[in-house]
């Protein structure tokens, strides 16, 4: 006797065209590389745009300018991203991206708090920290 549900036909249609598709840890690999690489190069053609998330008071304790900050970032996002794409290396890419989106949740829930901006930021961004920890545990081979 199996412990899996009966399946209804709306739900055996769903279950049919995912059949197709590569496997989940597969997905959730290229998806968090892509979202790098796009991140990434988004940051490359238009710094400025992303700067705004550096707050007033953040700016004077950065070596750099917020440009060059998101320069310097979106450089290192398409290199993980396509580490990820590539498979290759793709437990630390994982862990790196895991850490800064950490952080920047970490940092835009000060920011958040005290000024009231990006929280839709800070919602996307924790979704993305459990993408960013199921590719690096797949990676690292951790089983459940």
């Amino acid at each position: 006797m199996s412990d899996t549900p009966p399946r209804g036909p709306l739900e055996s249609a769903f279950a049919r065209a995912a059949s197709g598709l590569p496997s989940p840890a597969t997905l959730a690999r290229l998806g968090l590389g892509a979202m790098l690489v796009t991140a990434g190069t988004h940051k490359l053609l238009d710094p400025g745009a992303w700067a705004v998330y550096v707050a007033d008071w953040l700016a004077p304790w950065l070596v750099v300018s917020p440009v060059v900050f998101m320069l310097i970032n979106g450089v290192l996002e398409v290199g993980f991203g396509v580490a990820l794409l590539a498979d290759r290396y793709a437990a630390v890419a994982a862990a790196v991206a895991a850490v800064s989106l950490t952080a920047t949740v970490g940092y835009l829930a000060v920011v958040w708090a005290t000024t009231g901006l990006f929280g839709d930021v800070i919602a996307r961004d924790v979704g993305l920290i459990g993408l960013a920890l199921a590719v690096f545990a797949d990676a690292a081979g951790v089983s459940s």
